[in-house]
């Protein structure tokens, strides 16, 4: 483990890690492999089960039909991990088990082989995760007992005895499967879409701050904790569990739910920004919040169609409501999204605008979602060829992009090399005209 950052009691959290020493905004302060990991189903087709890489298209395991792989290479290097996989997905066809228990099971054959145990476990091995079984409704309970079922008849051809093959804090499905569901990460690509789960062991002692010190970003499957605020010695570090552009309620509320903690940081016991998130007047963004669920409803479905006809008709409906209101910024958002998808390239730019002196106001700190923000507009302005606009959101986006993913990561090297495309054209536009 890196000498960055120890573990520690935190008071009124429990375990935590804290920094052995200052760490300056933009430093990378750990980086890890997962213990195991898995592409989310719903990706399973368009994601790579080795690299965790986009393609269009995949070469398909012949046996499971379910894993998909780069090219031959991915899935040679990926066989000694799916070889065990492979039999236990087959011996459920057709039904394919849950993302949560494909990585319990994961993780079961990684503790079954020694050799790939990871060195980085130190800090917090599984069996001291926390499963929160006590603080659990019983409905909660009764929907993990069912997953519990799934992971024994899924791993019945290759681990029929879990109890005797297992360390004895995990030989408990239900318990094991409980301290998967609240300790994993969701690993997403350079676009921050999510494309699947993993679990990092001693990263799972990171505690939740509304305006945390840190991010995480992947490379791959590799996860990166940088500083996005200067931090002292013997200072916590702290992650945010959640998407923090809610209110404080509704935060609370998820953080409860599904984590089982009440956050008591700075932002919710002062309900920070909930004014501005609500602003306007209510019988106003009332409409709004209301529509909301049957407008994600559209997304989910992708249709895009009419998903951008209903966010257009509600946003221009709401033109007194101001932009911060945190309903027409869902809506706003979603309105860019399907104009992205229907190529209506104009339109998406003009949703996109609107969002950005938002996220400005809402990411005080360096953060992924806005620098991702900045670089989607960038690259539409750059579309339609207003390139000294795009050079400049790329200029901002670059800023944010350094500090929460550093220098060598792909989407930096991708910005700066888009910041390239746009001297070399506007100096090609300057030399013709003059």
């Amino acid at each position: 483990m890196a000498p960055r950052l120890e573990r520690f009691v935190s008071p009124g959290k429990g375990n935590g890690l804290r920094a052995t020493a200052s760490i300056k905004r933009g430093e990378l302060v750990y980086s890890a492999e997962p213990l195991a990991c898995c592409v989310s189903n719903k990706h399973a087709k368009e994601v790579c089960h080795h690299c965790f890489t986009r393609h269009e298209t995949l070469l398909r395991c012949s046996q499971c039909k379910m894993a998909r792989y780069c090219n031959i290479t991915c899935q040679k290097q990926a066989w000694c991990d799916h070889k065990r996989e492979c039999k236990c997905l087959r011996s459920l066809l057709p039904r394919i088990p849950t993302d949560s228990v494909r990585l319990a099971a994961r993780i079961i054959l990684a503790l079954l082989n020694p050799s790939q145990s990871s060195s980085g476990e130190e800090l917090y091995p599984l069996e001291e995760h926390e499963s929160h079984l006590s603080s659990m409704s019983e409905q909660k309970k009764q929907g993990l007992s069912e997953l519990a079922s799934m992971l024994e008849l899924y791993l019945q051809q290759e681990v029929p005895h879990l109890t005797s093959a297992l360390p004895p804090s995990c030989q408990e499905p239900l318990s094991l499967i409980a301290k998967v569901t609240c300790n994993c990460f969701t690993i997403s690509d350079g676009e921050l879409q999510e494309i699947g789960v993993g679990l990092y062991p001693s990263l799972s002692l990171l505690n939740h701050d509304c305006r945390p010190n840190c991010v995480m970003v992947f490379e791959g499957t590799r996860l990166q904790l940088r500083a996005v605020q200067d931090i002292n010695a013997e200072e916590e570090l702290t992650i945010s569990y959640i998407e923090t552009l809610s209110l404080s309620e509704d935060r609370q509320k998820q953080l409860e739910e599904q984590y089982h903690f009440t956050c008591h940081c700075q932002r919710c016991d002062s309900q920070d920004k909930d004014e501005l998130l609500l602003s306007g007047a209510e019988s106003r963004w009332r409409l709004l919040k209301e529509a909301l669920p049957g407008v994600e409803k559209l997304k989910v479905e992708s249709n895009c169609e009419e998903l951008l006809e209903n966010c257009s008709h509600l946003i221009s409906t709401a033109e007194d409501v101001p932009d911060e209101n945190l309903y027409k910024l869902r809506l706003t958002d979603m309105a860019l999204d399907a104009s992205i998808q229907l190529g209506l390239w104009e339109k998406a730019l003009r949703y996109g605008e609107l969002t950005l002196p938002v996220y400005r106001r809402y990411y005080p700190d360096p953060h992924p979602v806005h620098g991702v923000q900045l670089m989607r507009v960038g690259k539409l302005q750059h579309y339609l060829e207003h390139l000294q606009d795009a050079l400049d959101t790329f200029r901002q986006a670059y800023q944010i992009i350094k500090i929460t993913h550093g220098d060598d990561h792909p989407l930096t090297t991708d910005l700066l090399m888009k910041m390239e495309e746009c001297r070399a054209e506007m100096d090609q536009q300057s030399s013709i005209s003059h």
